[in-house]
């Protein structure tokens, strides 16, 4: 096939220390390539100088056989390539419509003419969402959708997909594969970055493996399987520990009810909820895109408000209580972590260890409390240890850090605060495989100490593999309620889709 792209001898260095080493790595013409590893493994980086985002600090990129140098996003798009950010890189004050078309605005513009043109466009990829609304106003899936349409309407030559199909339903993924295998079918070559090792298998046409910023691994994707990928992802096998065990094991006993929510209510999202959570236990809440999984936590962890009128009863320890900030529920040990880690999980501005010390200086109630240094530095050190965040020193900036060390930052933030009750929403989206075991083993680690964990998750092994409970939420509500060992995929999906 035709080498459209190539990388010789390149590496990216921050600080000195070197994010893709000696990289050697070839485009084919009109071809799916799939790019693998572990978070900090090098994915993103790879692609984001591909993209024009950073310059290499050694090495050559090659475009159709010709030296290539960008040093900035807009350039790569005039010369025909596209990313779909891991975080989408949206603007929240513009509608779907404006996003998409942004850059290429008229002196007169009619808005009208403009959603209407939107709607059309988003149909033809399958994609549901209103072009009149805020992004501001979208969930995590719709925003991903949003991306990948302005990347498709750019008609790139390269497009990359950096993790695009983390918030989308099964549904919505069959679309998107269609739309990808259309897109080659129509001479754009993709490059496709995922941690579902089942969906790089399924859609490219080869595989590239990463490990430590270096190439362990580029062939044919009929040549690899699952176990294979991992191996050379991490250099062992993590078979026998991630998901071995999803929907075989018995349930933790019940704890004391820690939260008691009746008929809880906000607007259509939010209908008539009525639930309860348990300490000492993991309950998993499993329920498409729109089915008010997130806004229902939101609401008990006060993010979000309920109806002010009959907007229901939400109980914790035995009290009634109605949060009206995050703060209020966070004092009372009631702690969400979000699933939208860029816009709402962290400072990016700020070095690992300020973010986690953010976390200690949010249960306090003296808004006074000087800041040590000293003290944030040696509260990093010991998270960073615990979870595992692979960093150059505490104070790096998170936003230097790939996506999974970013996960586990947030994490340490929202644990440093010694919730009774902890909410992780997708708490493994855009997680590698050796990332995702340490995060559910942190997980699991949190209800053997008798907190009441909550799991909201799209991913169903990931829901049999941690809940002892999953309640299945359809249309604003609670809908059905099992324990883990009569629990399978068949019956979640049946009660979320029917």
């Amino acid at each position: 096939m035709t080498t459209l792209l190539s990388f010789r001898n390149a590496t990216k260095e921050f600080r000195g220390v070197p994010a893709i080493k000696d990289i050697n790595f070839d485009l084919h013409e009109g071809e799916i390539h799939a790019i693998v590893g572990e978070n900090g493994a090098g994915k993103s980086t790879l692609t984001k100088v591909l993209a024009g985002v950073y310059q290499l600090t050694r090495g050559e990129m090659f475009l159709d056989g010709k030296p290539l140098v960008m040093k900035t996003p807009g350039e790569a798009r005039h010369r025909g390539i596209a990313m779909v950010f891991q975080e989408t890189n949206l603007v929240p004050s513009m509608t779907v419509a404006q996003n998409i078309y942004l850059g290429e605005e008229e002196m007169f513009n009619r808005l009208r003419g403009l959603y209407i043109k939107a709607q059309r466009f988003l149909l033809s990829l399958n994609f549901y969402v209103e072009p009149e609304a805020l992004v501001s106003s979208l969930g995590a899936a719709k925003k991903q959708m949003v991306e990948i349409a302005r990347a498709v309407h750019h008609q790139a030559r390269i497009i990359i997909f950096d993790e695009p199909t983390a918030s989308l339903t099964p549904e919505e993924k069959f679309h998107f594969f269609n739309l990808v295998r259309r897109l080659r079918k129509d001479g754009v070559t993709i490059i496709f970055i995922s941690h579902a090792l089942e969906e790089a298998l399924a859609l490219s046409d080869r595989i590239t493996v990463l490990r430590d910023g270096e190439v362990v691994a580029t062939d044919e994707t009929k040549n690899f399987d699952r176990n294979k990928i991992i191996d050379a992802m991490v250099g062992r096998s993590l078979s026998d520990e991630l998901y071995a065990n999803a929907g075989e094991r018995r349930p933790r006993p019940y704890g004391e009810m820690a939260l008691s929510v009746q008929n809880l209510s906000k607007g259509r999202i939010v209908r008539n909820n009525s639930f309860s959570i348990y300490s000492g236990q993991v309950t998993g809440l499993f329920g498409l895109v729109g089915a008010g999984r997130t806004e229902t936590m939101k609401i008990v962890a006060g993010v979000d408000k309920r109806d002010f009128f009959h907007g229901g009863v939400v109980k914790y320890n035995g009290e009634r209580v109605r949060y009206r900030t995050p703060e209020q529920a966070v004092r009372s040990g009631i702690v969400y972590v979000t699933e939208d880690r860029k816009s709402e999980g962290f400072f990016e501005t700020m070095s690992i260890a300020e973010n986690i010390h953010m976390g200690e200086l949010g249960r306090k109630s003296n808004p006074l409390t000087v800041v040590s240094r000293s003290e944030a530095k040696a509260l990093a050190k010991e998270w960073i240890k615990r979870l595992d965040v692979k960093a150059i020193d505490p104070d790096a900036r998170i936003i230097e850090l790939s996506g999974g060390n970013q996960q586990k930052v947030v994490i340490a933030k929202a644990a440093i605060q010694k919730p009774k009750l902890i909410i992780f929403d997708e708490p493994t989206r855009g997680v590698d495989v050796g990332a995702i075991v340490e995060i559910h083993r942190f997980i699991e680690e949190l209800a053997d100490a008798g907190i009441a964990v909550v799991v909201i998750s799209s991913y169903l092994p990931e829901i049999l593999a941690l809940s002892d409970r999953v309640l299945v939420v359809r249309q604003g509500r609670v809908v059905e309620e099992m324990t883990i060992d009569n629990a399978s995929e068949a019956k979640i999906m049946f009660a979320a889709v029917h």
